[in-house]
Protein backbone atom coordinates (compact mmCIF):
# COMPACT_ATOMS: atom_id res chain seq x y z
CA UNK A 1 0.00 0.00 0.00
CA UNK A 2 1.67 3.80 -0.71
CA UNK A 3 0.57 6.86 1.28
CA UNK A 4 -1.68 7.87 -1.76
CA UNK A 5 -3.96 4.62 -1.18
CA UNK A 6 -5.12 1.47 -2.92
CA UNK A 7 -7.06 1.92 -6.21
CA UNK A 8 -7.07 5.41 -6.01
CA UNK A 9 -7.49 5.09 -9.98
CA UNK A 10 -10.83 3.95 -10.09
CA UNK A 11 -12.86 6.79 -11.75
CA UNK A 12 -16.27 7.72 -10.91
CA UNK A 13 -16.46 9.63 -14.14
CA UNK A 14 -15.38 8.46 -17.40
CA UNK A 15 -12.17 10.79 -18.99
CA UNK A 16 -11.99 12.17 -15.28
CA UNK A 17 -8.59 10.87 -14.31
CA UNK A 18 -8.53 11.41 -10.60
CA UNK A 19 -5.09 9.46 -9.91
CA UNK A 20 -3.49 12.12 -12.26
CA UNK A 21 -5.26 14.83 -10.15
CA UNK A 22 -3.85 13.54 -6.82
CA UNK A 23 -0.57 13.70 -7.91
CA UNK A 24 -0.91 17.65 -8.22
CA UNK A 25 -1.38 17.91 -4.54
CA UNK A 26 1.61 17.36 -2.54
CA UNK A 27 -0.60 17.02 1.35
CA UNK A 28 -2.66 13.63 0.03
CA UNK A 29 0.89 11.89 -0.39
CA UNK A 30 1.52 10.87 3.48
CA UNK A 31 0.90 8.86 6.15
CA UNK A 32 -0.99 9.54 9.24
CA UNK A 33 -0.44 7.72 12.36
CA UNK A 34 1.19 4.85 9.47
CA UNK A 35 -1.82 4.97 8.01
CA UNK A 36 -2.53 6.58 3.89
CA UNK A 37 -4.03 10.07 4.37
CA UNK A 38 -7.77 9.73 3.68
CA UNK A 39 -8.71 13.53 3.64
CA UNK A 40 -12.47 14.17 3.62
CA UNK A 41 -12.84 17.82 5.52
CA UNK A 42 -12.94 19.75 2.32
CA UNK A 43 -15.47 22.03 3.21
CA UNK A 44 -13.23 23.65 6.16
CA UNK A 45 -10.72 23.83 3.93
CA UNK A 46 -9.33 22.28 0.47
CA UNK A 47 -5.96 20.81 -0.12
CA UNK A 48 -3.87 22.98 -2.41
CA UNK A 49 -2.39 21.63 -6.06
CA UNK A 50 1.29 22.23 -6.72
CA UNK A 51 0.01 25.16 -9.22
CA UNK A 52 -0.92 27.39 -6.30
CA UNK A 53 2.38 26.60 -4.07
CA UNK A 54 4.48 27.38 -7.22
CA UNK A 55 2.22 30.60 -7.91
CA UNK A 56 2.78 32.17 -4.15
CA UNK A 57 6.29 30.94 -4.54
CA UNK A 58 7.25 32.30 -7.15
CA UNK A 59 5.42 36.03 -6.23
CA UNK A 60 7.66 35.86 -3.11
CA UNK A 61 10.74 34.72 -5.16
CA UNK A 62 11.00 37.73 -8.02
CA UNK A 63 7.59 39.80 -7.65
CA UNK A 64 7.91 40.90 -3.89
CA UNK A 65 6.58 44.27 -4.05
CA UNK A 66 3.72 46.32 -2.94
CA UNK A 67 0.93 46.90 -5.59
CA UNK A 68 -0.03 50.45 -7.34
CA UNK A 69 2.63 52.66 -5.34
CA UNK A 70 5.78 52.28 -7.41
CA UNK A 71 7.30 52.61 -10.61
CA UNK A 72 10.03 50.41 -10.69
CA UNK A 73 9.66 47.11 -12.21
CA UNK A 74 8.92 44.77 -9.28
CA UNK A 75 5.79 46.76 -8.24
CA UNK A 76 5.03 46.96 -11.77
CA UNK A 77 4.81 42.91 -12.17
CA UNK A 78 3.00 42.67 -8.34
CA UNK A 79 0.92 45.15 -10.12
CA UNK A 80 -0.18 43.24 -12.98
CA UNK A 81 -0.14 40.09 -11.34
CA UNK A 82 -2.74 41.42 -9.08
CA UNK A 83 -4.97 43.30 -10.82
CA UNK A 84 -4.65 39.87 -13.69
CA UNK A 85 -6.29 37.69 -10.56
CA UNK A 86 -8.81 40.25 -10.19
CA UNK A 87 -9.70 39.61 -13.78
CA UNK A 88 -9.32 35.95 -13.36
CA UNK A 89 -11.99 36.21 -10.44
CA UNK A 90 -14.43 37.99 -12.77
CA UNK A 91 -14.25 35.82 -15.27
CA UNK A 92 -14.71 32.61 -12.97
CA UNK A 93 -17.91 34.46 -11.68
CA UNK A 94 -18.98 35.92 -15.05
CA UNK A 95 -19.09 39.02 -13.69
CA UNK A 96 -19.63 42.17 -15.80
CA UNK A 97 -16.42 44.05 -15.04
CA UNK A 98 -13.76 43.96 -12.47
CA UNK A 99 -14.76 46.99 -10.49
CA UNK A 100 -17.02 44.28 -9.33
CA UNK A 101 -14.46 42.34 -7.84
CA UNK A 102 -13.36 43.14 -3.95
CA UNK A 103 -10.97 41.35 -2.88
CA UNK A 104 -11.28 40.80 1.56
CA UNK A 105 -9.70 38.20 4.02
CA UNK A 106 -12.91 36.04 3.01
CA UNK A 107 -16.75 35.35 2.89
CA UNK A 108 -16.76 36.57 6.63
CA UNK A 109 -15.09 39.74 6.02
CA UNK A 110 -17.31 40.18 2.97
CA UNK A 111 -20.56 39.27 4.32
CA UNK A 112 -19.26 42.12 7.36
CA UNK A 113 -18.68 44.79 5.08
CA UNK A 114 -22.12 44.41 3.56
CA UNK A 115 -24.26 44.85 6.44
CA UNK A 116 -22.08 47.74 7.92
CA UNK A 117 -21.62 49.10 4.14
CA UNK A 118 -24.93 48.54 3.10
CA UNK A 119 -27.53 47.15 5.14
CA UNK A 120 -27.22 49.14 8.13
CA UNK A 121 -28.18 52.34 7.00
CA UNK A 122 -31.19 51.15 5.15
CA UNK A 123 -32.53 49.12 8.69
CA UNK A 124 -34.99 51.32 10.36
CA UNK A 125 -36.52 50.02 13.68
CA UNK A 126 -39.18 47.29 13.15
CA UNK A 127 -37.58 46.43 9.40
CA UNK A 128 -36.26 42.81 8.91
CA UNK A 129 -33.59 40.89 7.41
CA UNK A 130 -34.12 37.48 6.24
CA UNK A 131 -32.02 34.35 6.23
CA UNK A 132 -32.15 31.14 6.55
CA UNK A 133 -31.78 28.34 9.39
CA UNK A 134 -29.08 27.03 7.54
CA UNK A 135 -26.65 29.64 7.72
CA UNK A 136 -23.08 29.45 8.96
CA UNK A 137 -22.86 31.65 11.88
CA UNK A 138 -20.60 34.20 9.80
CA UNK A 139 -24.33 34.64 7.73
CA UNK A 140 -26.14 35.10 11.20
CA UNK A 141 -24.30 37.01 13.57
CA UNK A 142 -22.78 40.50 11.34
CA UNK A 143 -26.71 40.58 10.70
CA UNK A 144 -27.46 40.03 14.72
CA UNK A 145 -25.41 42.79 14.89
CA UNK A 146 -27.16 45.44 12.61
CA UNK A 147 -30.25 44.50 13.37
CA UNK A 148 -29.46 45.02 17.39
CA UNK A 149 -27.87 48.68 16.16
CA UNK A 150 -30.75 49.58 14.28
CA UNK A 151 -33.85 48.24 16.85
CA UNK A 152 -34.31 45.82 13.60
CA UNK A 153 -35.24 42.05 13.19
CA UNK A 154 -33.42 38.86 12.25
CA UNK A 155 -35.97 36.98 11.09
CA UNK A 156 -35.56 32.77 9.34
CA UNK A 157 -36.91 30.48 7.35
CA UNK A 158 -36.81 26.86 8.83
CA UNK A 159 -35.90 23.96 7.17
CA UNK A 160 -37.76 20.83 7.06
CA UNK A 161 -36.68 17.59 8.17
CA UNK A 162 -34.67 16.66 5.02
CA UNK A 163 -33.18 19.67 5.89
CA UNK A 164 -34.21 21.84 2.95
CA UNK A 165 -35.97 25.05 2.61
CA UNK A 166 -39.55 25.15 1.30
CA UNK A 167 -40.00 27.56 -1.22
CA UNK A 168 -43.63 28.61 -0.53
CA UNK A 169 -42.42 29.49 3.01
CA UNK A 170 -39.57 31.43 2.00
CA UNK A 171 -41.79 33.49 -0.27
CA UNK A 172 -44.60 33.79 2.55
CA UNK A 173 -41.57 35.11 4.96
CA UNK A 174 -40.80 37.72 2.21
CA UNK A 175 -43.40 40.63 3.74
CA UNK A 176 -43.02 44.91 3.42
CA UNK A 177 -40.47 44.88 6.20
CA UNK A 178 -37.91 42.78 4.77
CA UNK A 179 -34.98 44.99 3.46
CA UNK A 180 -32.65 42.32 2.79
CA UNK A 181 -32.00 38.71 2.18
CA UNK A 182 -28.91 36.84 2.65
CA UNK A 183 -28.38 33.18 1.63
CA UNK A 184 -26.39 30.20 1.78
CA UNK A 185 -26.41 28.65 -1.79
CA UNK A 186 -24.56 25.50 -0.12
CA UNK A 187 -25.17 24.24 3.29
CA UNK A 188 -21.84 23.75 4.97
CA UNK A 189 -22.79 21.30 7.41
CA UNK A 190 -25.69 19.40 5.65
CA UNK A 191 -24.85 20.04 1.68
CA UNK A 192 -27.79 21.12 1.17
CA UNK A 193 -28.47 23.47 -2.53
CA UNK A 194 -30.73 26.08 -1.78
CA UNK A 195 -32.88 27.13 -5.22
CA UNK A 196 -30.73 30.30 -5.30
CA UNK A 197 -32.36 31.67 -8.97
CA UNK A 198 -35.67 30.93 -7.74
CA UNK A 199 -35.46 32.62 -3.95
CA UNK A 200 -33.79 35.61 -5.79
CA UNK A 201 -36.08 36.03 -8.78
CA UNK A 202 -38.87 35.78 -5.87
CA UNK A 203 -37.02 38.88 -3.51
CA UNK A 204 -36.34 40.65 -6.49
CA UNK A 205 -40.23 40.86 -7.31
CA UNK A 206 -40.58 42.36 -4.14
CA UNK A 207 -37.86 44.75 -4.59
CA UNK A 208 -35.73 42.94 -1.94
CA UNK A 209 -31.98 42.64 -2.54
CA UNK A 210 -30.04 39.77 -1.79
CA UNK A 211 -26.52 38.84 -0.99
CA UNK A 212 -25.03 34.66 -1.47
CA UNK A 213 -22.88 33.14 0.77
CA UNK A 214 -21.40 30.87 -1.91
CA UNK A 215 -18.11 29.58 -0.32
CA UNK A 216 -19.64 26.10 -0.38
CA UNK A 217 -20.64 26.55 -3.82
CA UNK A 218 -18.08 27.47 -6.15
CA UNK A 219 -15.62 24.31 -5.31
CA UNK A 220 -18.26 22.45 -6.36
CA UNK A 221 -20.03 23.91 -10.10
CA UNK A 222 -19.80 26.37 -12.20
CA UNK A 223 -21.19 30.21 -10.79
CA UNK A 224 -22.63 33.34 -13.38
CA UNK A 225 -23.56 35.96 -11.16
CA UNK A 226 -25.37 37.50 -14.24
CA UNK A 227 -27.74 34.87 -14.97
CA UNK A 228 -28.60 33.80 -11.18
CA UNK A 229 -28.83 38.09 -10.59
CA UNK A 230 -27.99 37.95 -7.13
CA UNK A 231 -26.75 41.55 -5.99
CA UNK A 232 -23.87 40.40 -3.82
CA UNK A 233 -21.69 36.93 -3.49
CA UNK A 234 -19.06 36.05 -1.22
CA UNK A 235 -16.93 33.40 -1.21
CA UNK A 236 -13.18 32.27 0.45
CA UNK A 237 -10.30 31.28 -1.75
CA UNK A 238 -9.23 28.47 0.36
CA UNK A 239 -12.48 26.33 0.39
CA UNK A 240 -11.53 26.84 -3.80
CA UNK A 241 -7.95 25.16 -3.41
CA UNK A 242 -6.10 28.06 -3.19
CA UNK A 243 -4.45 30.14 -0.10
CA UNK A 244 -6.60 30.85 3.37
CA UNK A 245 -6.97 34.84 3.83
CA UNK A 246 -8.24 35.89 0.88
CA UNK A 247 -11.64 35.97 -0.34
CA UNK A 248 -13.95 38.00 -2.67
CA UNK A 249 -16.67 39.93 -2.42
CA UNK A 250 -18.84 40.33 -6.09
CA UNK A 251 -21.05 43.14 -5.68
CA UNK A 252 -23.23 45.38 -8.56
CA UNK A 253 -21.22 47.95 -9.62
CA UNK A 254 -24.16 50.34 -8.89
CA UNK A 255 -24.47 49.44 -5.09
CA UNK A 256 -20.77 49.35 -4.57
CA UNK A 257 -20.77 52.83 -6.33
CA UNK A 258 -23.03 54.27 -3.33
CA UNK A 259 -21.43 52.36 -0.16
CA UNK A 260 -19.29 54.08 2.03
CA UNK A 261 -15.60 52.69 2.29
CA UNK A 262 -15.20 49.56 4.66
CA UNK A 263 -12.20 50.92 6.51
CA UNK A 264 -9.62 53.99 6.01
CA UNK A 265 -6.08 54.05 5.06
CA UNK A 266 -3.70 53.91 2.02
CA UNK A 267 -4.88 53.29 -1.52
CA UNK A 268 -8.73 53.63 -0.89
CA UNK A 269 -8.05 57.37 -1.39
CA UNK A 270 -7.95 59.67 -4.16
CA UNK A 271 -6.51 62.92 -1.83
CA UNK A 272 -6.65 63.69 1.54
CA UNK A 273 -6.54 66.76 3.17
CA UNK A 274 -6.67 67.72 7.39
CA UNK A 275 -10.34 68.91 6.66
CA UNK A 276 -11.29 66.22 4.29
CA UNK A 277 -10.42 62.94 1.71
CA UNK A 278 -12.35 61.82 -1.33
CA UNK A 279 -12.26 57.74 -2.08
CA UNK A 280 -10.42 56.01 -4.69
CA UNK A 281 -12.93 54.71 -7.11
CA UNK A 282 -14.01 51.01 -7.36
CA UNK A 283 -12.71 48.30 -6.67
CA UNK A 284 -9.93 50.03 -4.39
CA UNK A 285 -12.30 52.23 -2.61
CA UNK A 286 -13.06 49.29 -0.21
CA UNK A 287 -9.55 47.88 -0.38
CA UNK A 288 -7.07 49.91 2.41
CA UNK A 289 -3.90 49.66 3.52
CA UNK A 290 -1.41 46.54 1.36
CA UNK A 291 -3.59 43.77 0.53
CA UNK A 292 -3.10 40.26 0.56
CA UNK A 293 -1.05 40.27 -3.13
CA UNK A 294 0.06 36.69 -3.02
CA UNK A 295 -2.52 35.14 -1.98
CA UNK A 296 -5.21 36.66 -4.78
CA UNK A 297 -2.31 35.34 -7.39
CA UNK A 298 -2.72 31.90 -5.42
CA UNK A 299 -6.01 32.32 -5.72
CA UNK A 300 -6.09 33.15 -9.48
CA UNK A 301 -4.05 29.93 -9.73
CA UNK A 302 -6.24 27.75 -8.10
CA UNK A 303 -9.24 29.15 -10.90
CA UNK A 304 -7.24 28.22 -13.53
CA UNK A 305 -6.38 24.68 -12.35
CA UNK A 306 -10.23 24.02 -11.40
CA UNK A 307 -11.51 26.00 -14.77
CA UNK A 308 -8.28 23.23 -16.61
CA UNK A 309 -10.17 19.92 -14.86
CA UNK A 310 -13.59 21.38 -15.74
CA UNK A 311 -16.31 22.30 -13.12
CA UNK A 312 -18.48 19.80 -15.31
CA UNK A 313 -16.60 17.31 -14.56
CA UNK A 314 -15.69 17.76 -11.02
CA UNK A 315 -19.40 18.45 -10.70
CA UNK A 316 -20.46 14.64 -11.72
CA UNK A 317 -17.13 13.22 -9.96
CA UNK A 318 -18.27 14.70 -6.82
CA UNK A 319 -22.13 13.69 -7.14
CA UNK A 320 -20.95 10.16 -7.66
CA UNK A 321 -18.38 10.32 -4.69
CA UNK A 322 -21.69 11.87 -2.52
CA UNK A 323 -23.79 9.03 -3.97
CA UNK A 324 -21.30 6.31 -3.16
CA UNK A 325 -20.62 7.93 0.39
CA UNK A 326 -24.42 7.83 1.43
CA UNK A 327 -25.05 4.39 0.26
CA UNK A 328 -22.09 3.26 2.02
CA UNK A 329 -22.72 5.09 5.16
CA UNK A 330 -26.94 4.76 5.01
CA UNK A 331 -26.12 0.91 4.92
CA UNK A 332 -24.65 0.54 8.40
CA UNK A 333 -26.34 -0.23 11.37
CA UNK A 334 -26.70 2.60 13.96
CA UNK A 335 -25.39 5.07 11.42
CA UNK A 336 -28.17 8.04 10.86
CA UNK A 337 -27.82 10.35 8.14
CA UNK A 338 -28.93 13.99 9.08
CA UNK A 339 -30.07 15.91 6.28
CA UNK A 340 -31.26 13.95 2.98
CA UNK A 341 -32.48 17.03 0.66
CA UNK A 342 -33.00 16.03 -2.97
CA UNK A 343 -30.40 18.22 -4.05
CA UNK A 344 -26.70 18.52 -2.26
CA UNK A 345 -23.24 18.95 -3.29
CA UNK A 346 -19.86 17.17 -1.27
CA UNK A 347 -21.30 17.01 1.90
CA UNK A 348 -22.67 13.48 4.35
CA UNK A 349 -23.47 14.21 8.05
CA UNK A 350 -24.38 11.90 10.01
CA UNK A 351 -24.25 10.26 13.96
CA UNK A 352 -23.87 6.76 15.44
CA UNK A 353 -26.46 6.20 17.83
CA UNK A 354 -24.66 5.89 21.42
CA UNK A 355 -21.47 7.54 20.12
CA UNK A 356 -20.41 11.56 20.38
CA UNK A 357 -19.18 12.35 16.89
CA UNK A 358 -15.84 13.84 18.74
CA UNK A 359 -15.29 10.26 19.17
CA UNK A 360 -16.20 9.04 15.93
CA UNK A 361 -13.45 11.83 14.69
CA UNK A 362 -10.67 10.65 16.98
CA UNK A 363 -11.16 6.79 16.26
CA UNK A 364 -11.18 8.07 12.23
CA UNK A 365 -7.92 9.59 12.77
CA UNK A 366 -6.57 6.69 14.20
CA UNK A 367 -7.22 4.82 10.70
CA UNK A 368 -5.76 7.32 8.72
CA UNK A 369 -9.53 9.32 7.70
CA UNK A 370 -9.86 13.00 8.10
CA UNK A 371 -13.18 13.91 8.95
CA UNK A 372 -14.99 17.27 10.88
CA UNK A 373 -16.81 16.61 14.28
CA UNK A 374 -19.29 19.39 16.09
CA UNK A 375 -21.76 21.70 15.22
CA UNK A 376 -19.93 23.27 12.15
CA UNK A 377 -20.52 26.66 13.09
CA UNK A 378 -24.26 26.15 12.61
CA UNK A 379 -25.44 25.35 15.67
CA UNK A 380 -29.57 26.65 14.75
CA UNK A 381 -29.02 23.32 12.50
CA UNK A 382 -27.45 21.31 15.38
CA UNK A 383 -30.69 22.84 17.16
CA UNK A 384 -33.32 21.66 14.62
CA UNK A 385 -32.35 18.65 14.85
CA UNK A 386 -32.11 18.07 18.35
CA UNK A 387 -28.63 16.85 18.46
CA UNK A 388 -25.14 18.69 19.34
CA UNK A 389 -23.04 17.93 16.53
CA UNK A 390 -22.31 15.89 13.44
CA UNK A 391 -19.53 14.03 11.84
CA UNK A 392 -19.34 15.32 8.42
CA UNK A 393 -17.37 13.94 5.46
CA UNK A 394 -17.20 16.33 2.38
CA UNK A 395 -15.61 15.59 -0.80
CA UNK A 396 -13.44 17.32 -3.01
CA UNK A 397 -12.18 17.18 -6.63
CA UNK A 398 -9.03 14.46 -5.22
CA UNK A 399 -11.35 12.62 -3.68
CA UNK A 400 -11.86 8.44 -4.54
CA UNK A 401 -14.42 6.15 -4.05
CA UNK A 402 -11.64 3.64 -2.64
CA UNK A 403 -11.43 6.39 -0.22
CA UNK A 404 -15.56 7.00 0.80
CA UNK A 405 -14.90 2.67 1.59
CA UNK A 406 -11.91 3.32 4.05
CA UNK A 407 -14.30 5.99 5.49
CA UNK A 408 -17.41 3.61 6.01
CA UNK A 409 -14.48 0.54 7.14
CA UNK A 410 -13.66 2.97 9.61
CA UNK A 411 -17.03 3.74 11.10
CA UNK A 412 -17.56 0.70 11.16
CA UNK A 413 -14.61 -0.10 12.96
CA UNK A 414 -15.50 3.11 15.43
CA UNK A 415 -18.94 1.05 16.53
CA UNK A 416 -16.92 -2.30 17.12
CA UNK A 417 -14.44 -0.52 19.27
CA UNK A 418 -17.06 1.74 21.28
CA UNK A 419 -19.85 -0.75 21.76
Amino acid sequence: MTPSGPALGARTVPGYDVDAVRQDFPALHQLVHGRPLVYLDNAATTQKPRAVIDAISHYYSTDNSNVHRGVHLLSVRATDAYEGARESVRQFLHAESEREILFVRGTTEAVNLVARCFVRERLQPGDEVLVTGLEHHSNIVPWQLVCEDAGAHLVHVPITDRGDVDLDDFRARLTPRTRFVALAWVSNALGTVNPVHEMIAAAHAAGIPVLLDAAQAVPHFAVDVQAIDCDFLAFSGHKLYGPTGIGVLYGKRALLEAMPPWQGGGDMIRSVTFEKSEWNRLPWKFEAGTPDIAGAIGLAAAIRYVGALGLDAIAAHEAALLHHAAATLGSIPRVRLIGTAAHRAGVVSFVIDGVHPHDIGTVLDREGVAIRTGHHCAQPVMDRFGIPATARASFGLYNTSAEIDALGAAVRKTIEMMG
